[in-house]
């Protein structure tokens, strides 16, 4: 449930787990249970695992070059990304403006097992939750609507974000827990690095 008093968050690209808190306290307790027991994988099983991973990465890692053109394509290639579940093309198009120097997704990057780039890939779940609408569309089509950009900076609420006719900001209070609305604000930052858009903050305030 969420707290009846204010809250405000800015998440950043590193931020994973502040992520995850944000959207958890949003959305409530996930419905999905797990086995206590865990079956042991064998190196077989581990070694096809990663190998379908990798696949899996090289091919989400081809996508996003056109999305960066503009902010509102970077914008939408990370919702359809966390939509779609798929982490490394979300992280292709995110940058971390805080670290010195500016750290941009790249395909070597994205496709690492830093802690960092692990902590992010799995706060994506957590927001999929969030971004996905009911029931969850196979191939979701998301629209951003022009962003005002001032200099190298854009911002872009979630009501101007679509999934497939649904505005961003009405699919996450429709998967929250105790809020109405009115009281959800949520925003996606993007900014403009070396001629390309990157995702780089998303804001989440509630209150």
């Amino acid at each position: 449930m969420v707290s009846k008093r204010s809250a405000e968050r800015t998440v950043g690209w590193i931020a994973g787990a502040a992520v995850m808190a944000v959207v958890t306290g949003v959305t409530g307790c996930s419905n999905n249970t797990s086995s206590t027991t865990e079956k042991k994988p064998t190196a077989d099983s581990s070694a096809t695992a990663d190998a379908k991973k990798t696949d899996e990465g090289k091919k989400e890692a081809a996508q996003p070059a056109a999305a960066r053109q503009s902010a509102e394509g970077a914008v939408a290639e990370w919702v359809t990304a966390i939509i779609k579940n798929q982490p490394t093309r979300a992280c292709l198009v995110m940058a971390d403006t805080d670290a010195s120097p500016v750290r941009v997704g790249s395909a070597s990057m994205c496709n690492s097992d830093q802690p960092d780039v692990r902590k992010m890939k799995e706060s994506i779940g957590r927001l999929r939750e969030s971004f996905t609408p009911k029931p969850a569309p196979s191939d979701p089509k998301v629209e951003v609507a022009q962003a005002p950009v001032t200099g190298d900076k854009a911002v872009v609420p979630a009501n101007k974000v679509t999934i497939d006719g649904q505005t961003l900001d009405k699919v996450i209070l429709s998967n929250s827990t105790g809020l109405t609305s009115g009281q959800l604000d949520v925003k996606v930052k993007a900014s403009e690095i070396n001629n390309a858009w990157y995702v780089t903050d998303f804001d989440l305030s509630v209150g």
